[in-house]
């Protein structure tokens, strides 16, 4: 059995940017509300927020896949559990997707069922590529590859089972 697990540095990175913007507006609220004696709501506001993020912080460190010779389950963020037997699995598509007003690329990984649906998704954008490399070997299932990058509008109207539901809202391509 094998454990993958988020990118860790977008954790860091989106608390880092969080502190920098949130303590300054604290720390300006606080000295406003002082002497009007609002203060203890502007602190109990915070401890809220504070509360929030940690919960956050920690739902996204608990976020993982495990791969096993028998097929995989996923933790998402929200602690939803899912699984996937070995036996469910159709095929693993790789393609490259491109990132909305953009000709940037980001890596996708598709797990897809024998019903033609997505088991697993695998976005470059929280995933390391090495992550990405180890899902076929790891279930013995050979994955194919799309050649040419796509946008979000070609997906749709090609594999709109492949896409989350409010991805699947949009024109056609």
């Amino acid at each position: 059995m094998r454990t993958l697990r988020p990118r860790r540095s977008l954790g860091w990175a989106l608390g880092a940017t969080i502190a920098a913007l949130g303590v300054p507006v604290l720390v300006t609220l606080l000295w406003v509300t002082a002497e009007l004696g609002a203060w203890p709501t502007i602190v109990a506001a915070g401890v809220v927020v504070i509360l929030l993020l940690a919960a956050a912080w920690w739902s996204y460190r608990r976020t993982a896949i495990r791969i096993g010779p028998n097929g995989l389950s996923e933790r998402g963020f929200f602690g939803l559990t899912h699984r996937a037997e070995i036996g469910e699995i159709d095929e693993i598509i790789r393609l490259e997707l491109y990132r909305a007003h953009s000709l940037d690329t980001s890596p996708q990984l598709f797990i897809v069922g024998r019903n033609g649906r997505r088991l697993l998704r695998m976005r470059g954008d929280f995933w390391e590529d090495e992550d990405l490399d180890t899902v076929s070997p790891l279930l013995g299932i050979r994955e194919s590859r799309r050649p040419t990058p796509v946008t979000l509008a070609e997906l749709r109207s090609s594999d709109p089972k492949l896409l989350y539901w409010f991805e699947r809202i949009g024109p056609k391509a």
